[in-house]
């Protein structure tokens, strides 16, 4: 038995906290027995005293046991999964799982909501009609056993210490330390009862992290304390200085993830982003020797179909038409006007601030600034240029998927403000920076 405020205490004066003095409180945070403000004050002492690593492997852990932690021994095969800290057009989940799976890993792959300028991975799931997020557990092990894939939300039974110890970090100015944020993401994603993970931590303009060094940081920490913990995990870093799809919203980037694994449109920077991360997946899941080799199993399972397949096979299992890939655009959401937003200036793309072009899909009402806030499928930017790219006067920008002409108007400044055109030509961007390895 331990007094909350002798903990915060010991930490407060630069103390190191042992595994049970965590342990005791983090159940105290799960069940209710620390006060709101003990929490806050937790979590404040952490922000300016920091955790060693081996702290940080204690809270994860803590964190993680605090609820279900999943069991997937009779699974023939690897448990693997990727999580991103969040961008604008970062589609790459939709197709990950999906091509993965066909390549013998099984991915049970639990998503959030977008919140802020950058997207949800379940926002866009939820464009398609009768796409379930929430089955039972034993729904959602049987998906994952059958086809290989399923995405899905956060049930209230995984890591329930970190819900509550988050909604109070982000009333208290505490949402911003690196420590915190590593035991949130890694209690939530070890809790999957995963044998590996891949994380994607963006950096540049549209990134959660507001540095290239907070970024990389980031990362070690994620790839310190999961290792810490048992889970073989990597990170890469990759680039949030444009959009990384050509579209950003949620409808339409469920129909460029479908053209994707389909074949019909690959972009050139969304695809070396998900083959990197997926065959850092092949490879910690030992399903390949080398990333070469890794490469070469997921472009087969693009090749051959069967990423598409196993796509379809999820949708339909999560309550998703079982005609999906054929009659999409059926079936997708769609707004009643598709405008183009043309260039001004002939040149080249030299800048992009994705932030703001997150936040225009915001306004349209593509995204939440809360979390109880709902949002409009249709709505978004698609066909949407990007750095060293030649522009022509006249010629689209992109296009904005819009209810009626006020919205356009309500969002035509800022997307223009947020694409800076050169006279001279401009370099594109480099879409992975580099590999973080234990």
């Amino acid at each position: 038995m331990y007094l909350p405020q002798e903990i915060i205490r010991k930490k407060r004066n630069g103390g190191l906290l042992s595994q049970s003095e965590i342990e005791w409180f983090v159940a105290g945070i799960r069940d209710e027995y620390v006060t709101e403000g003990q929490i806050g004050a937790f979590a404040m002492a952490i922000y300016f005293k920091g955790l060693t690593i081996e702290e940080r492997v204690h809270l994860t852990l803590a964190m993680r046991d605090s609820g279900t932690v999943l069991n997937w021994d009779d699974l023939d095969g690897p448990i693997v999964d990727k999580h991103s800290t969040g961008g604008v057009g970062d589609v790459v989940s939709l197709m990950l799982g999906p091509m993965v799976a066909a390549c013998g890993g099984y991915v049970p792959m639990i998503s959030g909501r977008g919140l802020g300028h950058t997207g949800g991975t379940l926002d866009k799931f939820e464009s398609i009609p009768g796409y379930d997020p929430y089955p039972s557990p034993e729904r959602f092990k049987e998906i994952v056993k059958e086809v290989g894939v399923a995405i899905i939300g956060q049930t209230g039974n995984l890591a329930p210490a970190d819900k509550r110890f988050y909604g109070i970090r982000d009333v208290t100015a505490t949402v911003e330390s690196i420590d915190l944020i590593t035991a949130s993401i890694l209690s939530k994603k070890l809790a999957a009862g995963l044998d590996a993970l891949v994380m994607d931590v963006k950096a540049g303009d549209g990134a959660f992290m507001p540095t290239y060094a907070e970024s990389k940081a980031l990362a070690e920490s994620i790839v310190k304390v999961a290792n810490g913990a048992g889970t073989q995990t990597t990170a890469l870093i990759t680039n949030m200085d444009q959009v990384l799809a050509r579209s950003a919203g949620n409808a339409v980037e469920v129909r460029e993830a479908v053209k994707y694994l389909s074949g019909e449109y690959r972009d050139a920077a969304l695809h070396e982003v998900t083959m990197a991360l997926c065959a850092e997946m092949v490879v910690s899941a030992k399903l390949a020797d080398n990333l070469d080799a890794a490469r070469e199993k997921l472009q087969a399972a693009l090749d051959d179909g069967s990423a598409l397949k196993k796509f379809a096979d999820m949708v339909t299992a999560l309550g998703g038409p079982a005609d999906f890939i054929e009659k999409m655009d059926d079936y997708l959401p769609k707004a009643p006007l598709v405008l183009p937003l043309n260039s001004e200036q002939t040149g080249f793309i030299k800048e992009m601030k994705t932030r703001e072009l997150g936040v225009a899909v915001v306004k349209l009402g593509g995204g939440r600034s809360r979390a109880d806030q709902k949002i409009d499928h249709a709505v978004g930017l698609d066909k949407i240029v990007k750095p060293g790219e030649a522009i022509k006067a006249g010629e689209p920008l992109l296009y904005v998927h819009v209810q009626d002409q006020a919205q356009f108007d309500q969002v035509e400044q800022m997307l223009r403000e947020a694409i800076v055109i050169s006279d001279s030509p401009c370099e594109s961007l480099v879409p992975v920076f580099e590999t973080i390895s234990a």
